[in-house]
């Protein structure tokens, strides 16, 4: 009996050796990091991703269909 309380006592302060290193860890990169770093790539790509479309749309394409029309255009 005497040696499974030494036992269930050893893994007890193993136990809280290791929340107390868990606790106390400084290194700052958690789960909260992770997602707000995650969320930012989404929203900077969105952003590049529709002025791009808005570029395009605006721009390139109907200087584009421009310049075909007219490239075909036998008459003149």
């Amino acid at each position: 009996m005497k040696n499974r309380m030494n036992k269930l006592a050893g893994k007890m302060n193993s136990m809280m050796i290791c929340a107390h290193a868990a606790l106390t860890d400084r290194r700052g990169e958690g789960y909260v990091d992770t997602a707000v770093k995650i969320l930012m790539a989404v929203v900077i790509g969105a952003l590049v991703l529709a002025g791009l479309y808005a570029l395009f749309g605006d721009v390139v394409m109907p200087t584009l269909t421009e310049r075909i029309q007219e490239m075909f255009d036998y008459a003149g």
